[in-house]
């Protein structure tokens, strides 16, 4: 049976930070709850509960709740009111569509004075005649009953009838009771015929496999498609014989499709479980070791060798939407594997790499994504490279090179060097008087050659 669990409730009370003790509001609609209970011990503060589709067969635990002001338990299996005399503040009561066929049991919500709304549309006692009128009679302080307005002159004319209204209404609910007694009988029966049914088949498949014989292992090996068949065309019967078969509808009849749902749904999952479990993983490096190229996600990509940077570069074209958290890529120095959503991508590479300065990057356009593995050849053979390719013929020009750069160094030819000539560092004559020199008269007055230039003037 399943009841509210308080994992479920902390799961539906992300609006308040997952915390219970404060909460106001709860929805638990389409949940399968069978049992209700709890709510009034972990949420005292509720105000507002949706509990709407589900498998609730009476009401409980909410009798504390002294701030409920709205509880809805359309959809249920509830075939009395009770246990809601304790929320003072209730105001509306949805119990659409339910087993309600005890329609004295109302008489329990004269306690609740604030209430103004009450649903009780879909219920059996809404077919009683006199319904409305003993409805509207036993709780004075409703003001709409199931989505239409209670006028005074109706409450009137309802409160002057009440006495032979109420008597009606207890025939009908006896009547209905009776019924009910029937049905419940009934339903014992059938789900009683059902297991022994169930037990007959599981005794005889076990019958069936102990009498085999180890000669006659083989044959039924080899008829185990036909049975399979045989089981599915029997599972097909059996399933479109539930559905057909007419049953009224009842709290039991609810009860025991969403059991039949329930186990349909267990055994798909089980199965499913199993094919997964048979399913051979693929094998990536075999047995001795080799490493082999896959390619489950069925991705484009291509391998390009950059000489220049002297490094591979791999091209994945990765779906452009696929969130980057799902790629797990891991770089071996002989293969590079990617995980795309746990499907393994492998290819092994053309050349050793180094795992260490590999980069990986994707792009925002394509989304594709680009992994850079440098060649482990450069790194290991960096200085042999340099004296390898120097040629024997190019020795020779190497040493004439060296011995003409000692023999520069002792030349001032200025062609030969690139140097600035420090032999004429001296100022010119010629730029004396030249340039800022003329904004400096101390100095021009300094350099005086000849009297010729100068003229004596005594009154100066």
């Amino acid at each position: 049976i399943l009841s509210v669990t308080e994992d479920l409730v902390r799961r539906r009370a992300e609006h308040n930070n997952c915390e219970i003790f404060s909460l106001e509001e709860i929805s638990l609609h389409q949940q399968e709850i069978e049992k209700l209970e709890y709510l009034d011990k972990w949420c005292r503060d509720l105000k507002i509960i949706y509990l709407q589709n589900n498998l609730i067969p009476k009401i409980e635990n909410v009798g504390k709740l002294k701030k409920l002001e709205y509880l809805n338990l359309a959809l249920n299996n509830i075939e009395r009111i009770e246990n809601l005399e304790g929320c003072e503040e209730l105001k509306k009561l949805d119990l659409t569509a339910n087993f309600i066929g005890e329609l004295s049991s109302i008489e329990a919500l004269k306690y609740n004075i604030h209430l103004k709304e009450l649903f009780l549309v879909g219920n059996p006692c809404t077919e009683f005649e006199g319904y409305r009128q003993f409805v509207v009679a036993t709780l004075h302080q409703l003001k709409c009953l199931d989505s239409k307005e209670i006028e005074r002159s109706e409450r009137i004319q309802a409160l002057q009838n009440y006495p032979e209204v109420k008597q009606k209404i207890r025939e009908q609910e006896q009547a209905y009771l009776l019924k009910r007694a029937r049905e419940k009988e009934e339903a014992q029966i059938k789900m009683q015929e059902r297991k022994d049914k169930k037990e007959k088949q599981m005794e005889s498949n076990l019958g069936c496999h102990s009498s085999d014989s180890l000669q006659n292992k083989e044959n039924h090996q080899a008829e185990g498609c036909r049975e399979q068949e045989t089981w599915r065309t029997f599972e097909d019967d059996e399933d479109r014989r539930f559905w057909e078969e007419p049953t009224p509808y009842t709290p039991e009849s609810r009860l025991e499709t969403h059991r039949y749902i329930e186990e349909k749904r267990r055994a798909k999952d089980s199965k499913r479980e199993s094919k997964k479990c048979e399913k051979p993983s693929q094998t990536l490096v075999t047995a001795e070791g080799k490493v082999l190229n896959a390619n489950v996600p069925k991705l484009n990509f291509s391998l390009k060798d950059d000489e220049e940077n002297n490094q591979i570069i791999l091209d994945l074209a990765v779906y452009r939407h696929l969130d980057t958290s799902l790629l797990d890529i891991d770089v071996q120095p002989t293969y590079i594997r990617v995980l795309v959503k746990g499907k393994p991508f492998q290819l092994v590479l053309p050349e050793e790499v180094k795992p260490d300065c590999s980069s990986a990057k994707r792009s925002q356009t394509t989304g594709h994504l680009v992994v850079s593995m440098p060649k482990a050849r450069e790194i290991i053979l960096g200085k042999q490279k340099v004296s390898t390719s120097i040629k024997d013929s190019d020795r020779n020009t190497l040493k004439k090179n060296a011995r003409s750069r000692q023999v520069e160094k002792l030349e001032v030819d200025p062609s030969k060097h690139s140097f600035p000539d420090v032999t004429k560092i001296i100022q010119e004559k010629e730029r004396i008087g030249q340039g800022p020199i003329r904004l400096q008269p101390e100095k021009i007055t300094e350099t005086k050659k000849s009297p010729v230039d100068v003229e004596n003037n005594e009154d100066v």
